[in-house]
């Protein structure tokens, strides 16, 4: 089965649909004869078992990458098309080429189509791309992949597609290793993008609440600075007279964003609202309890006792802090080998990828015409 998948960015500061992709091609490329076309950029993620193509990103030259994405298609004469975000016209415009060649087509919109979303500069740039191009894109695919019940549903109250799968997103488990001791730390952990919706904000306030309880603690705050939020939250610590055990990480990758799971005592992400929060399965994956929000959709941190499911406020994510810190090493050490066992068990990469490849093999099989494709 040959697979495309259109994604605008693979660059590392690409977020949650970068890492979504390169988590997924581990184990659908050894399945599927995976292909990525996507746009060149500085600092990419190493993607393994797909072949990567490039065509122009520029829309002034649109009709040069219109060319290179057909040549492309026509070359490989794939199964099916898989768009990966929203919003960038390019995102729209394969669709519409592919659809012109009788390819069927899926879109992830990787929680790009939520509420919050949306209404974030409605009238000057949503509005505008769901006029021109990015509905019709969404109403011509076979299927919307969400992947969670949650984004399902926000999905068919949008009512451009009702043909919409939940396939959940997953995690690299093997060669993944736990963390080896639960010796405290004291350390506290977030990973995440610096923007308001991720929550850093409140974890900040939250710490400000429990400083008297936290002296001796390390507050990392690891992330790339997006939309210039880092200064407001470097200014909120001062504020919060908390900026002597807060640390602003920047970015990080690979081996150290790993280390930095096994590190910490509790990993922490106050989100607004997530399609799925790879960082707490990474989190989880490496033994560390977490604490997160209702707006990301992991009761089962809750259900299998692996952390704290809360409502987003500053003295729901304090209360949870303070629980936390009146564990001993010992429940902190179960805690965190529940949460690994639970992702290994459902979120495994391979999983997923079975499960995806399925998804296809149904589409496929529903689409196919003996139309010859021109």
């Amino acid at each position: 089965m040959k697979i495309i998948h259109y994604i605008p960015s693979i660059d590392q500061s690409s977020g949650g649909v970068g890492a979504y992709l390169k988590l997924l091609a581990h184990s659908l490329g050894k399945i599927t004869e995976l292909h990525i076309i996507t746009h060149h950029s500085e600092n990419e993620l190493k993607i393994e078992n797909c072949t990567i193509h490039y065509i122009e990103h520029r829309l002034i030259h649109i009709f040069q990458a219109k060319r290179q994405f057909l040549n492309l298609i026509d070359d490989i004469k794939p199964d099916i098309l898989h768009v990966n975000s929203c919003w960038e016209p390019l995102c729209s415009y394969t669709v519409f080429w592919a659809k012109s060649k009788n390819y069927p087509v899926v879109i992830t919109p990787h929680g790009m189509l939520e509420p919050w979303v949306l209404a974030k500069n409605y009238w000057k740039k949503k509005l505008p791309a769901l006029l021109f191009y990015q509905k019709y894109s969404l109403k011509m695919a076979d299927v919307l992949v969400a992947t969670a019940e949650t984004e399902k549903n926000n999905l068919l109250k949008l009512g451009y597609n009702k043909n919409i799968k939940i396939v959940p997103n997953g995690v690299i488990t093997d060669n993944t290793n736990t963390k080896k001791s639960w010796k405290r730390t004291q350390t506290i952990l977030y990973v995440g993008l610096l923007r308001p919706n991720k929550g850093a904000n409140i974890l900040l306030e939250a710490v400000g609440l429990l400083k008297n309880q936290l002296k001796g603690y390390k507050i990392f705050i690891a992330g790339p600075d997006t939309e210039g939020y880092l200064k407001t939250l470097k200014e909120l610590s001062i504020k919060l007279n908390i900026e002597n055990i807060v640390y602003f990480l920047g970015g990080v990758f690979g081996k150290e964003k790993w280390e930095l799971y096994k590190q910490a005592d509790i990993f922490i992400l106050p989100t607004l609202n997530e399609n799925f929060g790879i960082v707490i399965a990474e989190a989880l994956l490496s033994g560390t309890p977490v604490i997160t929000c209702k707006g990301a959709p992991w009761q089962g941190i809750v259900e299998h006792r692996c952390g704290w499911w809360v409502n987003r406020t500053v003295k729901d994510i304090a209360n949870a802090i303070n629980e936390s810190l009146s564990l001993s090493e010992q429940e902190l050490e179960a805690m965190g080998k529940r949460g690994r066992n639970y992702v290994i068990k459902r979120f495994s990469s391979n999983i997923v990828a079975e499960n995806m490849k399925q998804l296809y093999q149904q589409i496929v099989e529903k689409s196919y015409s003996p139309q010859i494709r021109n």
